[in-house]
């Protein structure tokens, strides 16, 4: 019987608590790679992490610490070029797997690697992100891609990106979707807790889980928001943690008048935020790029009716199951939402297919087509 793959998994990146979707895909991916048979994972965690001792990479799987601080985008960077190929090669690894859309480069050494890309915002949607954060990727992403084996994305628009942008070859990218996992309803904090603690009143909520980044395009939806008349105006609550892109939101809410219509609420615990899936009328996504779009998915699966942009990957991951949009027409995204608040037929249609589009994705599938890219990296 041939001795199972040991594979060294890349998450010198991750600091549980600010690392977003990346840290959701590492979280849920580890223990399901670790139920398979014929694969060893190890995982390769930096200092921060490592201190988080429930993780699955303290629990699950073994794990080895390499001595890097992450939350130093410095330190990040050598931690993968140096100490990555170092302890996957102490570790007897057969294959090292980066998370995270950067990775070892060439000439980095170690064993032979695959990277999962999750998107190119730096090609497509380059105020993604902020300062030499946008450079860095323009120059690691590309490296990780060209060190590698094989690519593993996220859908099949970023696959199509990376062929495009970086030139690899599209039999060597494996799409290998998204999933989530909801957690216990009884968790979520009651509705009237929730409206009188936030400040919501009686108003109906139109949720936005969009990121405060300039590519998310929450100014298209205020300005679709200020154009519905103030007395069916819902109140849009965009949550999640602040950006440098956040006062400018704030400028462009009060200059159209609508900056009482709007909330920041910041960062929620699990609670409150699975309280405002609860108690949203809708969920609105304006995204100009996706790599996958995780929180459309994440509103299917709980039954929240959705509209969201046309662009990227958004139309491959709905698949019919949310009102689409011109993300770059505020009428357009405007219609789409005084639909959803008017139109309580076409609601209980959307949640109803969306709870059947969203049993197409599962961390189970993801795993076991993630353990056959392996397979092809290594000539199996």
């Amino acid at each position: 019987m041939p001795s199972p793959i040991r594979v060294a998994l890349n998450l010198v990146y991750l600091v549980p608590g600010e690392t977003g979707g990346m840290e959701v895909y590492a979280r849920e991916l580890l223990p399901r790679l670790a139920a398979i048979d014929g694969l060893d994972p190890v995982a390769i965690v930096n200092q921060v992490a490592a201190g988080d001792a429930d993780a699955p990479w303290n629990t699950v799987v073994e794990s080895v610490t390499a001595p890097v601080d992450a939350r130093d985008r410095k330190q990040w960077v050598w931690g993968e070029q140096r100490h990555v190929p170092r302890l996957a090669t102490e570790l007897g690894a057969d294959l090292v797997h980066s998370l995270a859309s950067t990775g070892p480069g060439r000439l980095a050494g170690g064993p032979p690697r695959i990277t999962t890309v999750h998107d190119l915002h730096y090609a497509v949607a380059p105020d993604a992100h902020f300062g030499l954060r946008g450079l860095g990727m323009r120059l690691l992403v590309p490296a990780a891609v060209r060190a590698s084996r094989r690519i593993i994305a996220d859908s099949q628009s970023t696959k199509d990106d990376v062929v495009a942008h970086i030139g690899t070859p599209a039999e060597r990218i494996d799409v290998v979707h998204l999933a989530t996992t909801l957690p216990d309803p009884s968790i979520a904090t009651d509705e009237p807790t929730l409206r009188r603690r936030l400040g919501f009143g009686e108003r109906p909520v139109l949720l936005s889980m969009a990121a405060k980044r300039p590519h998310k395009n929450v100014e298209g939806l205020i300005d679709a928001i200020a154009a519905i008349p103030a007395e069916r105006r819902p109140l849009l609550v965009v949550p999640g943690y602040a950006t440098e892109h956040e006062p400018a939101l704030l400028l462009h809410a009060a200059a159209r008048n609508v900056r009482d219509d709007v909330r920041f609420p910041g960062w929620l615990s699990r609670a409150d935020v699975e309280g405002l899936w609860r108690l949203a009328t809708a969920h609105v996504f304006p995204s100009f790029y996706e790599g996958f779009g995780l929180p459309v998915l994440e509103a299917m699966a709980r039954g929240v009716p959705s509209a969201c942009s046309d662009r990227a990957s958004l139309p491959e991951v709905t698949g019919g199951a949310a009102l689409l949009f011109d993300p770059a027409d505020p009428e357009a995204i405007r219609s789409a939402v005084e639909r959803l608040l008017t139109d309580e037929a076409l609601r209980d249609d959307l949640r109803e297919r969306g709870l059947q589009r969203a049993e197409a994705f599962s961390w189970e599938r993801a795993a076991e087509q993630t353990a056959a890219s392996y397979r092809r990296a290594l000539g199996g």
